[in-house]
């Protein structure tokens, strides 16, 4: 038997060596786990973990540049299969919509259509069917609520009907568009699709998409006269038999937003250029710069023949015709080489002809710099101070002006030639114009008011916009009006008032008639900023009061600075935008205009203020790099920064997603695969 001291001994000794492990074990956890260790491997709380995506399994732990790599590899692993698993489930996700969007069976139902829709009555001048009715107009009790509504045509499907119909409100008016093309083409871009840049489908939107979010309806038809008596848009359309069938389309208010044509300058020979105005005409360039690169390949095509075929002679230089020749010297220089014998690199030529003495003459004058030095340093001829005079079948004749002021002609062979010389009016306007007689004087636009309203018709009825329009700059003919008013407001508001003849404006009355020409002309605004020396310097015999001639003169000079706005894309949006916006306005306002039974006068004027135009910036693409002008002495100018600055603007003016879509797409594929090099 043990004793009783000999126990308590051993006990002593199993509590010593207790105590002996413990403190092992804490000196082991210490040199392996200091109290210093980083934040990544302290143990993370198990709902943290889980809302990370990470796994419960701890992170291996250890020292060393081995143990390093490992956490590495682990983390790494651990979020490449997170997002394999989120990819995963999206692609899963789009199948399953994908396979929603299918039908496997017809849906069909009774529904009810008016007489009218299916036969039409006839009327007007020249006793045509009147479309009164439409065959969806009773498809729904939203539809069948609108033909109430006062109805809103718009003649063409560009930028101004298109910025129009987003930003109308579809509950105020019943709308029907009326195109010769059911798509809506982004313009801006179509120099990239002459080269394969960008597919033609990425840059045309279905009209019929736009139109059914603004709960209107939309015709394939070419508008042919306008009878402004009885409210009828003449439409023409052939039918499956090729026969021209017309039509009347009525109206409570039109808006014509019909383009224009290039402008020809009278000279002849035009039938051998192409122009780009169209998506057909992207096209039918891309297969003619194809064509000629094939045929110059052949063994039977001769020397000379083969300089002619790979002479590309661009005429005009803005920003039409300098955004086609960059592309055409992208294309040449970074495809070409890569699929076509080097031989014809160096036989290609290409050649800007321009009127003027600069290269895009409305940007700042360093900016035309730097295109022509651009051009230059590419081997792009710039032929500036050069007029055409005839074009050929195979060469184009063309006077240039020397240095010393003689005109030299000269005669440069050509395989291909593209006209980009300006805007001018097509036919259906030249009729408009002619039928409203001396309301029109401009010959290369309709003529509208400061409310673009169409000049020679009812008020409140026909609007134009986009490039067939021009706004009048007419302040001088309005100093009547001007000099009236304050005339009325002197005299008391009562017939006692003097003539206008007999007025001499203080500089307190100049200053009233400056804030109304301000009002009725926007754009006079930026002349009339320095009111003081204006009434100095054209108070002629220093009596301290303008007369009536010296008013007069005053708002010349004002007339002469004034320009015409630019024929653009972004002026026709705003256009689009401004009627838009102004139509809800009066469309708000009729009850009250019919309870105070105001049916006639300038109901525009009381409603809305009158059109300005804000000058957002001009751009041009000109070969892996970019001008951008914002105005006198505000410009910029850069490499490839700029190109990607340039797509991003109108990547983001692109009117909807799917075309976006498109485009990031083709500029993907032409980085990946180069540009496209069929012909159709």
């Amino acid at each position: 038997m043990i004793s009783h001291q000999a126990a308590r001994q051993t006990g002593r000794l199993g509590q010593g060596a207790a105590n002996w492990t413990a403190a092992r074990n804490q000196r082991y956890l210490a040199q392996s786990r200091p109290l210093s260790t980083t934040l990544w491997a302290r143990p993370r709380p198990l709902a943290q973990a889980r809302a990370g995506g990470l796994s419960d399994a701890p992170t291996p732990q250890g020292k060393g540049p081995a143990s390093g790599l490992l956490r590495f590899v682990y983390r790494t692993a651990t979020w490449l299969g997170t997002t394999v698993l989120v990819v995963g489930a999206g692609v899963v996700a789009f199948f399953l919509y994908d396979a929603s969007t299918y039908r496997s069976h017809p849906s069909i139902a009774d529904i009810s259509v008016s007489a009218l829709a299916i036969n039409p009555r006839v009327g007007g001048p020249k006793n045509l069917p009147i479309l009164e009715c439409h065959l969806d107009d009773d498809e729904t009790e939203e539809k069948r609520r609108r033909q109430d509504k006062p109805h809103l045509v718009i003649l063409g499907g560009g930028w101004g009907g298109v910025a129009l119909l987003k930003e109308i409100d579809p509950e105020s008016y019943r709308i029907t568009v009326i195109s010769p093309t059911n798509y809506f083409l982004f313009t801006p871009m179509l120099p990239s699709a002459t080269v394969g840049t960008l597919s033609l489908r990425s840059l045309v939107e279905p009209i019929r998409r736009i139109v059914h979010d603004a709960g209107g309806h939309f015709l394939l038809g070419r508008a042919e006269d306008v009878d402004f008596s009885t409210r009828l848009v003449e439409v023409a359309q052939q039918d499956s038999q090729g026969r021209e069938q017309r039509f009347y389309v009525p109206y409570d208010k039109l808006v014509v937003a019909v383009g224009s044509v290039t402008n020809p300058h009278g000279v002849k020979g035009l039938e051998h250029c192409n122009v780009l105005k169209g998506i057909n005409d992207a096209r039918e360039i891309r297969n003619k710069v194809i064509h000629n690169l094939e045929l110059a390949c052949l063994p039977t095509t001769p020397d000379d023949e083969r300089r002619r075929l790979l002479s590309f002679v661009v005429c005009g230089g803005g920003p039409t015709g300098v955004e086609f020749a960059a592309e055409l010297f992208d294309l040449l220089n970074e495809d070409l080489i890569e699929l076509f014998p080097r031989l014809l690199r160096n036989e290609i030529s290409v050649h800007l002809i321009q009127s003027r003495d600069h290269l895009l003459n409305t940007y700042d004058e360093t900016l035309s710099r730097y295109a022509e030095d651009r051009f230059a340093r590419d081997q792009v001829q710039v032929l500036t101070n050069s007029r055409v005079q005839e074009v050929r079948p195979d060469s184009i004749l063309f006077t240039q002006k020397r240095d010393d002021g003689g005109i030299v002609t000269k005669e440069l062979p050509m395989g291909f030639c593209l006209w980009s010389t300006g805007v001018s009016q097509n036919e259906f306007c030249r009729r408009l114009a002619a039928k409203l007689g001396d309301a029109q004087k401009n010959r290369h636009a309709l003529e509208t008011d400061t409310h673009l309203r169409l000049s020679g018709t009812p008020l409140g009825d026909v609007y134009a916009i986009g490039d067939c329009a021009t706004v009048q700059n007419n302040v001088a003919d309005h100093v009547a009006s001007f000099v009236r008013t304050l005339a009325w407001r002197r005299g008391g508001r009562s017939a006692a008032s003097p003539p206008p003849e007999d007025l001499r404006l203080h500089f307190s009355e100049w200053r009233s008639v400056a804030e109304q020409v301000r009002r009725r002309f926007p754009q006079a605004a930026a002349h009339l900023r320095r009111l003081d020396k204006l009434f100095e310097e054209y108070d002629r015999d220093r009596s301290g009061t303008l007369e009536l001639g010296e008013l007069r003169e005053l708002l010349r000079e004002i007339d002469s600075k004034l320009t015409s706005l630019p024929a653009t894309a972004q002026r026709a949006h705003q256009q689009g935008q401004y009627l838009a916006r102004k139509f809800n306005k009066l469309a708000r306002a009729a009850p009250g205009l019919e309870a105070k039974a105001v049916v006639d006068g300038d109901v525009d004027d009381a409603v809305y203020r009158p059109f300005q135009y804000k000058h957002l910036g001009s751009l041009a693409y000109i070969g892996n790099s970019a001008v951008f002008d914002f105005g006198p002495g505000r410009g910029l100018a850069g490499g490839l920064w700029a190109v990607y600055a340039w797509r991003s603007i109108y990547f983001a003016q692109s009117v909807t997603f799917r075309t976006r879509v498109m485009m990031a797409m083709d500029w993907a594929r032409r980085s990946l695969f180069g540009r496209d090099l069929m012909s159709f």
